[in-house]
């Protein structure tokens, strides 16, 4: 029941009296933002508080910003932690997060291979550009991949360098808190979990440029390409290959790569995609829709990729998605915000926007029989062990054996032994191959 307040406009002076003073580190609302609303005898004030700008945040009480920064969660407040914090003061930055230099590591750290596949399809795509005569390390250095910074004597790989051409050791090193993953679900059955997955099993460099370039063909190889010619020559790429790639791209250069842990998820659907990112999003969604004002984390990274012909200019990419997808009919493509998961991801549906219902009631109630199906098939191939291990995960959080091993008392090699099983089973991901080993249990 709503009982209202007393003395309201003395309720008022007394808020803007204390917003206004240190109480707070700074004041980001309007006098349109808090207003007083009367309804039968009850007088109520409203506050609305507008998202802060990224170059302010955070905004906290008192005078430590890692005690007094909270972060709204659904209905509630909850204090913001020291990683979430950082990634808010690293935001601030009007340059980037990717053009930091990352101490100790150098060019030995720097996948030859990758580098070259880069640079010979620069070289294709920029004949005659002063930059391919460059030896390596100079080549870097003009993409934003190799810097030097005087003013402290110190030069080194950025951390758009070493993630985008890195050796996988040395970015498995540095960045073992980040984990890279595509799946093809668009053949999911009960007994079959995905159709295809790259993830690093050792067999390639899993650094971002060698991610993307294996990705984006499985991503795009079953789109329509109608028969087009432009002269002689025919033309095989669409707009909606471009939007799928363009997605991809906003993945990789708005990704925060300096959180305690995320995934770069991207899953291939038979009626859409899902690209998934760490990091909340720096803008309004108002303002990423209309376009215009384009902030990405890694503007280093972005203009590599452009540079090889991936991502539209600044600001344009996010508007052509939305864009294409208007031209083909579809749903308007969802970008969801997870303030609690930190995370940001894209749904691209391909389902006619008509149709979007009907749809979505037929597939909730198939794939609601499929789930029950697959899940007791699942769980009676389980162990009593393994059992206890997945109820003692939480979903796409990084554990050490020792830390399962610990929760279910058991020793670490026969932990091992089970996480592995898991891990062969599909219940289970991992991100390393060494000592650094890190769990993921999956949906």
């Amino acid at each position: 029941m709503i009982q209202g307040i007393q003395n309201v406009k003395k309720q008022v002076e007394d808020f803007w009296n204390t917003i206004n003073s240190s109480k707070v580190n700074r004041n980001i609302l309007k006098d349109e933002d808090v207003f007083i609303v009367e309804e039968s005898g009850i007088s109520l004030i409203v506050i609305k508080v507008p998202r802060a700008d990224y170059k302010i945040r955070p905004i906290y009480v008192s005078e430590n910003p890692y005690k007094g920064t909270f972060k709204r969660n659904n209905e509630g407040d909850y204090h913001a932690t020291e990683h979430e914090i950082r990634g808010m003061i690293r935001d601030q930055n009007p340059d980037g997060n990717d053009g930091m230099i990352l101490e100790y590591y150098a060019m030995d750290d720097i996948d030859k291979e990758t580098l070259r596949k880069y640079r010979q399809i620069f070289e294709i795509r920029n004949d005659g550009h002063v930059w391919n005569a460059l030896d390596d390390k100079s080549f870097l250095e003009k993409l934003g991949g190799y810097r030097k910074d005087r003013r402290e004597g110190k030069e080194g790989l950025t951390l758009a360098g070493l993630m985008m051409f890195g050796d996988g050791l040395a970015i498995r090193n540095e960045f073992d808190n980040i984990f890279m993953d595509y799946r093809n679900e668009s053949e999911i059955t009960m007994d079959i979990r995905w159709n295809d997955r790259i993830t690093y099993d050792g067999t390639w460099e899993n650094n971002l440029f060698n991610f993307f370039t294996k990705v984006t063909p499985k991503l795009t190889e079953d789109l329509k390409k109608p028969f087009k010619l432009e002269g002689i020559q025919r033309i095989d790429e669409t707009p909606v290959h471009k939007a799928v790639r363009e997605a991809f791209v906003n993945l990789i250069i708005h990704a925060d790569y300096l959180m305690d842990a995320g995934v770069l998820k991207v899953i291939k659907k038979s009626n859409g995609f899902e690209f998934t990112n760490p990091g909340i999003l720096k803008l309004p969604l108002e303002d990423i829709y209309r376009g215009g004002n384009s902030k990405s984390r890694n503007p280093h990274m972005q203009t590599m990729l452009r540079m090889v012909g991936f991502g539209d200019n600044a600001g344009s990419g996010f508007p052509s998605i939305l864009a294409t997808w208007e031209e083909e009919g579809w749903v308007q493509p969802e970008l969801i915000e997870d303030t609690a998961l930190n995370q940001v991801t894209l749904y691209l549906k391909m389902i006619p926007e008509h149709g979007e219902q009907l749809t979505k009631k037929s597939a909730e109630k198939s794939a609601e029989k499929s789930a029950e199906k697959s899940a007791e098939t699942q769980e009676a191939l389980l162990s009593e062990r393994q059992k206890q291990i997945l109820a003692c995960m939480e979903l796409e959080v990084l554990y050490k054996t020792e830390e399962i091993a610990e929760k279910i008392g058991l020793k670490g090699p026969r932990t091992r032994q089970l996480l592995n099983e898991l891990v062969a089973m599909g219940r289970l991901t991992c991100t390393a191959a060494t000592k650094n080993r890190r769990y993921i249990r999956i949906e």
